[in-house]
C-alpha cells in the first residue's frame, strides 16, 4: 500500500530529473561530479550523467527500499517500526534531491564550500539512521545485521537500544562539518566508521556475555 511519505517521495524524485531536463542545456560538458577533502572540484562526467544519475540512483534506491520489507521472511517484525522506515525513505530521498541541487548549482557557476554544505546533510541523514535503528526490529536487511543480532531478538534489541545512540552522537559530530569545512570529511567518516565498528563488536560481546 502506497503512502503518503511514499507519494511525498516520487514527488521529490519527479522534481529532482524536471530540475535536471529544465536546466539541461546550460550545464556545462563536462560537469564537475566529485568533490575532494578541500571542497574544491577534482573530477568530472559527461553532461548526461551528470543531470541524470543521481536522480535516476534515488528513483532506484527508492523502489529497492519499498520492496526490501516485502520479500523479508520477517516483515512482520518491519510492520512494527513501519512508520519510522517510511519517514527514512522520504529523508533519504530528500537527502538526495539536496545533494543533486548542489551539484546543479555548483555547475550553473555558485560559489560556495561544498564540505560546509554537504555536512549538515550527512549530519541529519546520519541522526535519522540512529533514531531507525533504536526502533528497528529484527529483520534481515535493515538495521545492525551480524550473526549474532540475527541469532537471537534479545541480543538485537540491546545492541540496537544501546547502539543507536552511536548513530545519532555520529550525526549530531558531523553536523560540525558545517562551523569546521576544512575537517569536514574527517567529522563525517571517523565517528559514523566508529559507530559501525563498536556495534559489530558490541553485538560479538553482548552475545558472548549473556549466552
Amino acid at each position: 500500500m502506497m503512502r503518503w511519505t511514499h507519494h511525498a517521495a516520487i514527488a521529490l524524485i519527479a522534481l529532482s530529473f524536471f530540475a535536471s531536463v529544465v536546466l539541461y542545456e546550460r550545464l556545462p560538458d563536462p560537469m564537475a561530479s566529485h568533490w575532494g577533502p578541500s571542497g574544491e572540484a577534482d573530477d568530472a562526467m559527461p553532461r548526461w550523467a551528470g543531470a541524470f544519475v543521481m536522480p535516476a540512483v534515488a528513483a532506484v534506491m527508492f523502489l529497492l527500499l519499498l520492496v526490501l520489507p516485502r520479500i523479508d521472511p520477517l516483515r512482520r517484525n518491519v510492520d512494527r517500526f513501519r512508520a519510522w522506515y517510511d519517514h527514512f525513505i522520504l529523508a533519504f530521498i530528500a537527502f538526495m534531491l539536496y545533494m543533486h541541487s548542489l551539484v546543479l548549482a555548483w555547475n550553473l557557476g555558485a560559489s560556495f564550500d561544498m564540505n560546509r554544505m554537504v555536512a549538515p546533510a550527512m549530519g541529519t541523514l546520519f541522526i535519522l539512521i540512529g533514531l531507525l535503528v533504536r526502533h528497528a526490529k529484527r529483520n534481515w536487511f535493515i538495521g545492525i545485521r551480524t550473526p549474532w543480532t540475527l541469532s537471537s531478538p534479545r541480543i538485537w534489541n540491546e545492541t540496537h537500544r544501546a547502539c543507536g545512540k552511536l548513530f545519532v552522537w555520529a550525526g549530531v559530530i558531523a553536523l560540525f562539518g558545517t562551523v569546521f569545512p576544512r575537517y569536514a570529511l574527517w567529522l563525517v567518516l571517523v565517528p559514523v566508521l566508529a559507530a559501525a565498528s563498536y556495534s559489530v563488536w558490541y553485538s560479538w560481546w553482548v552475545y558472548h556475555l549473556k549466552k
